[in-house]
């Protein structure tokens, strides 16, 4: 078996030893004679995996009693829709800031039903640092306050979050969860697509505040109102069921690991010896304020576009693949969630390092 360094933004990387413990139940979970695929969600043995996935989210995030924990499909963009149609029936109308591509979808969407006001943007330099925030520009009587906490495509994080007082903070950490610790309490509600952190594609996470559900707009369709998957347990219809046992393995192995602040140190770590590599080379520059790096995707440039291809091309011969950029940024990025070990970025490094001398 031959396997690469895999820096895609997502889906990403597994844990090995979470694909090698599907491949062990693949055609039979436990003494059930069949695979999870199989298996019918109505069923005592499916009941035990999605709730053990539940425990496991709550026991790993610290999740309070009187939050929700959901596993919805649609991905992250259906949430775009399902948070104003389910947070902002009283007042119709949100606070978000603009940092990417991501929290500029969700402002677009929410837009078809309610007022958005846009706070801060930090488009006029490519989305490169999170925008200071004056609370002046809050509305008192919004429903909710959006960000977007970790920016897959640009790499930048929030370290400092908006105090919102009364009004519910929002937050997009699908790149970012389970990568550290996290306080639950501080927000509303927190959504995250699965294909970074969590497991594979198909699944995704919302913690929400119990008080927040229930009081969806008239027009919300069944299936994107939270609380009828919160009374249903996350089971109203036939949920993905493959990626939700997939993703309850990788909460094990992330438990095993030690909880998430045992991995956020190893992933401070392999945050560490990138970027002290990028403000010491010639060759190579990051694109983020330094003060605002996220831990989980570091794009980098060496200057030219002819050059930046180059160093993609070889670096996947080596091994070392999906480092090439958004489009809307260009260069590379190296996404190095927690499935990625350190001995991946030393491998990046000392690649990066190699290309430099023969290069510059």
């Amino acid at each position: 078996m031959s396997r690469v360094y895999n820096f895609s933004a997502g889906p990403s990387m597994l844990p090995l030893e979470v694909l090698k413990k599907a491949q062990e139940e693949m055609c039979e979970y436990a003494s059930s004679g069949m695979s999870v695929m199989e298996m019918s969600h109505r069923s005592k043995d499916y009941q035990e995996i999605i709730d053990g996935c539940e425990a496991l989210v709550r026991e790993l995030m610290h999740v309070p009693d009187n939050y929700k924990v959901l596993f919805l499909q649609g991905g992250g963009s259906s949430q775009f829709t399902m948070i104003p149609m389910n947070l902002a029936s009283k007042n119709k109308k949100c606070d978000i800031v603009i940092t990417g591509q991501w929290a500029k979808k969700a402002m677009q969407e929410a837009k078809r039903y309610i007022t958005v006001n846009e706070v801060a943007s930090s488009a006029d330099r490519t989305f490169a640092y999170i925008p200071k925030l004056d609370k002046s520009k809050f509305s008192k009587d919004a429903d909710y306050f959006y960000i977007c906490m970790n920016n897959t495509i640009y790499g930048t994080k929030y370290y400092e979050l908006p105090d919102t007082g009364d009004v519910p903070l929002v937050a997009d950490i699908s790149s970012m969860v389970m990568s550290e610790e996290i306080d639950v309490s501080k927000f509303g509600l927190l959504f995250a697509g699965a294909q970074k952190n969590l497991g594979p594609a198909g699944v995704t996470l919302v913690i929400v505040r119990e008080d927040l559900i229930g009081n969806a707009m008239d027009i919300t369709p069944t299936m994107f109102n939270y609380q009828i998957h919160a009374d249903n347990k996350s089971l109203y219809n036939t949920p993905p069921t493959y990626s939700i046992y997939i993703m309850k393995l990788v909460l094990e192995w992330i438990k095993d690991k030690g909880g998430v602040a045992a991995v956020q140190k190893a992933n401070e770590k392999k945050a560490e010896i990138l970027y002290s590599y990028l403000d010491s080379s010639k060759l190579f520059k990051g694109t983020v304020d330094k003060a605002d790096r996220s831990l989980m995707n570091v794009p980098f440039v060496t200057g030219t576009e002819e050059l930046d291809a180059k160093f993609v091309a070889e670096a996947k011969k080596a091994g070392l693949v999906n480092l090439k950029g958004h489009r809307t940024v260009g260069g590379m990025r190296a996404s190095i969630y927690n499935a990625m070990p350190v001995e991946g970025v030393e491998k990046l490094v000392e690649f990066m390092k190699k290309f430099e001398a023969e290069n510059i």
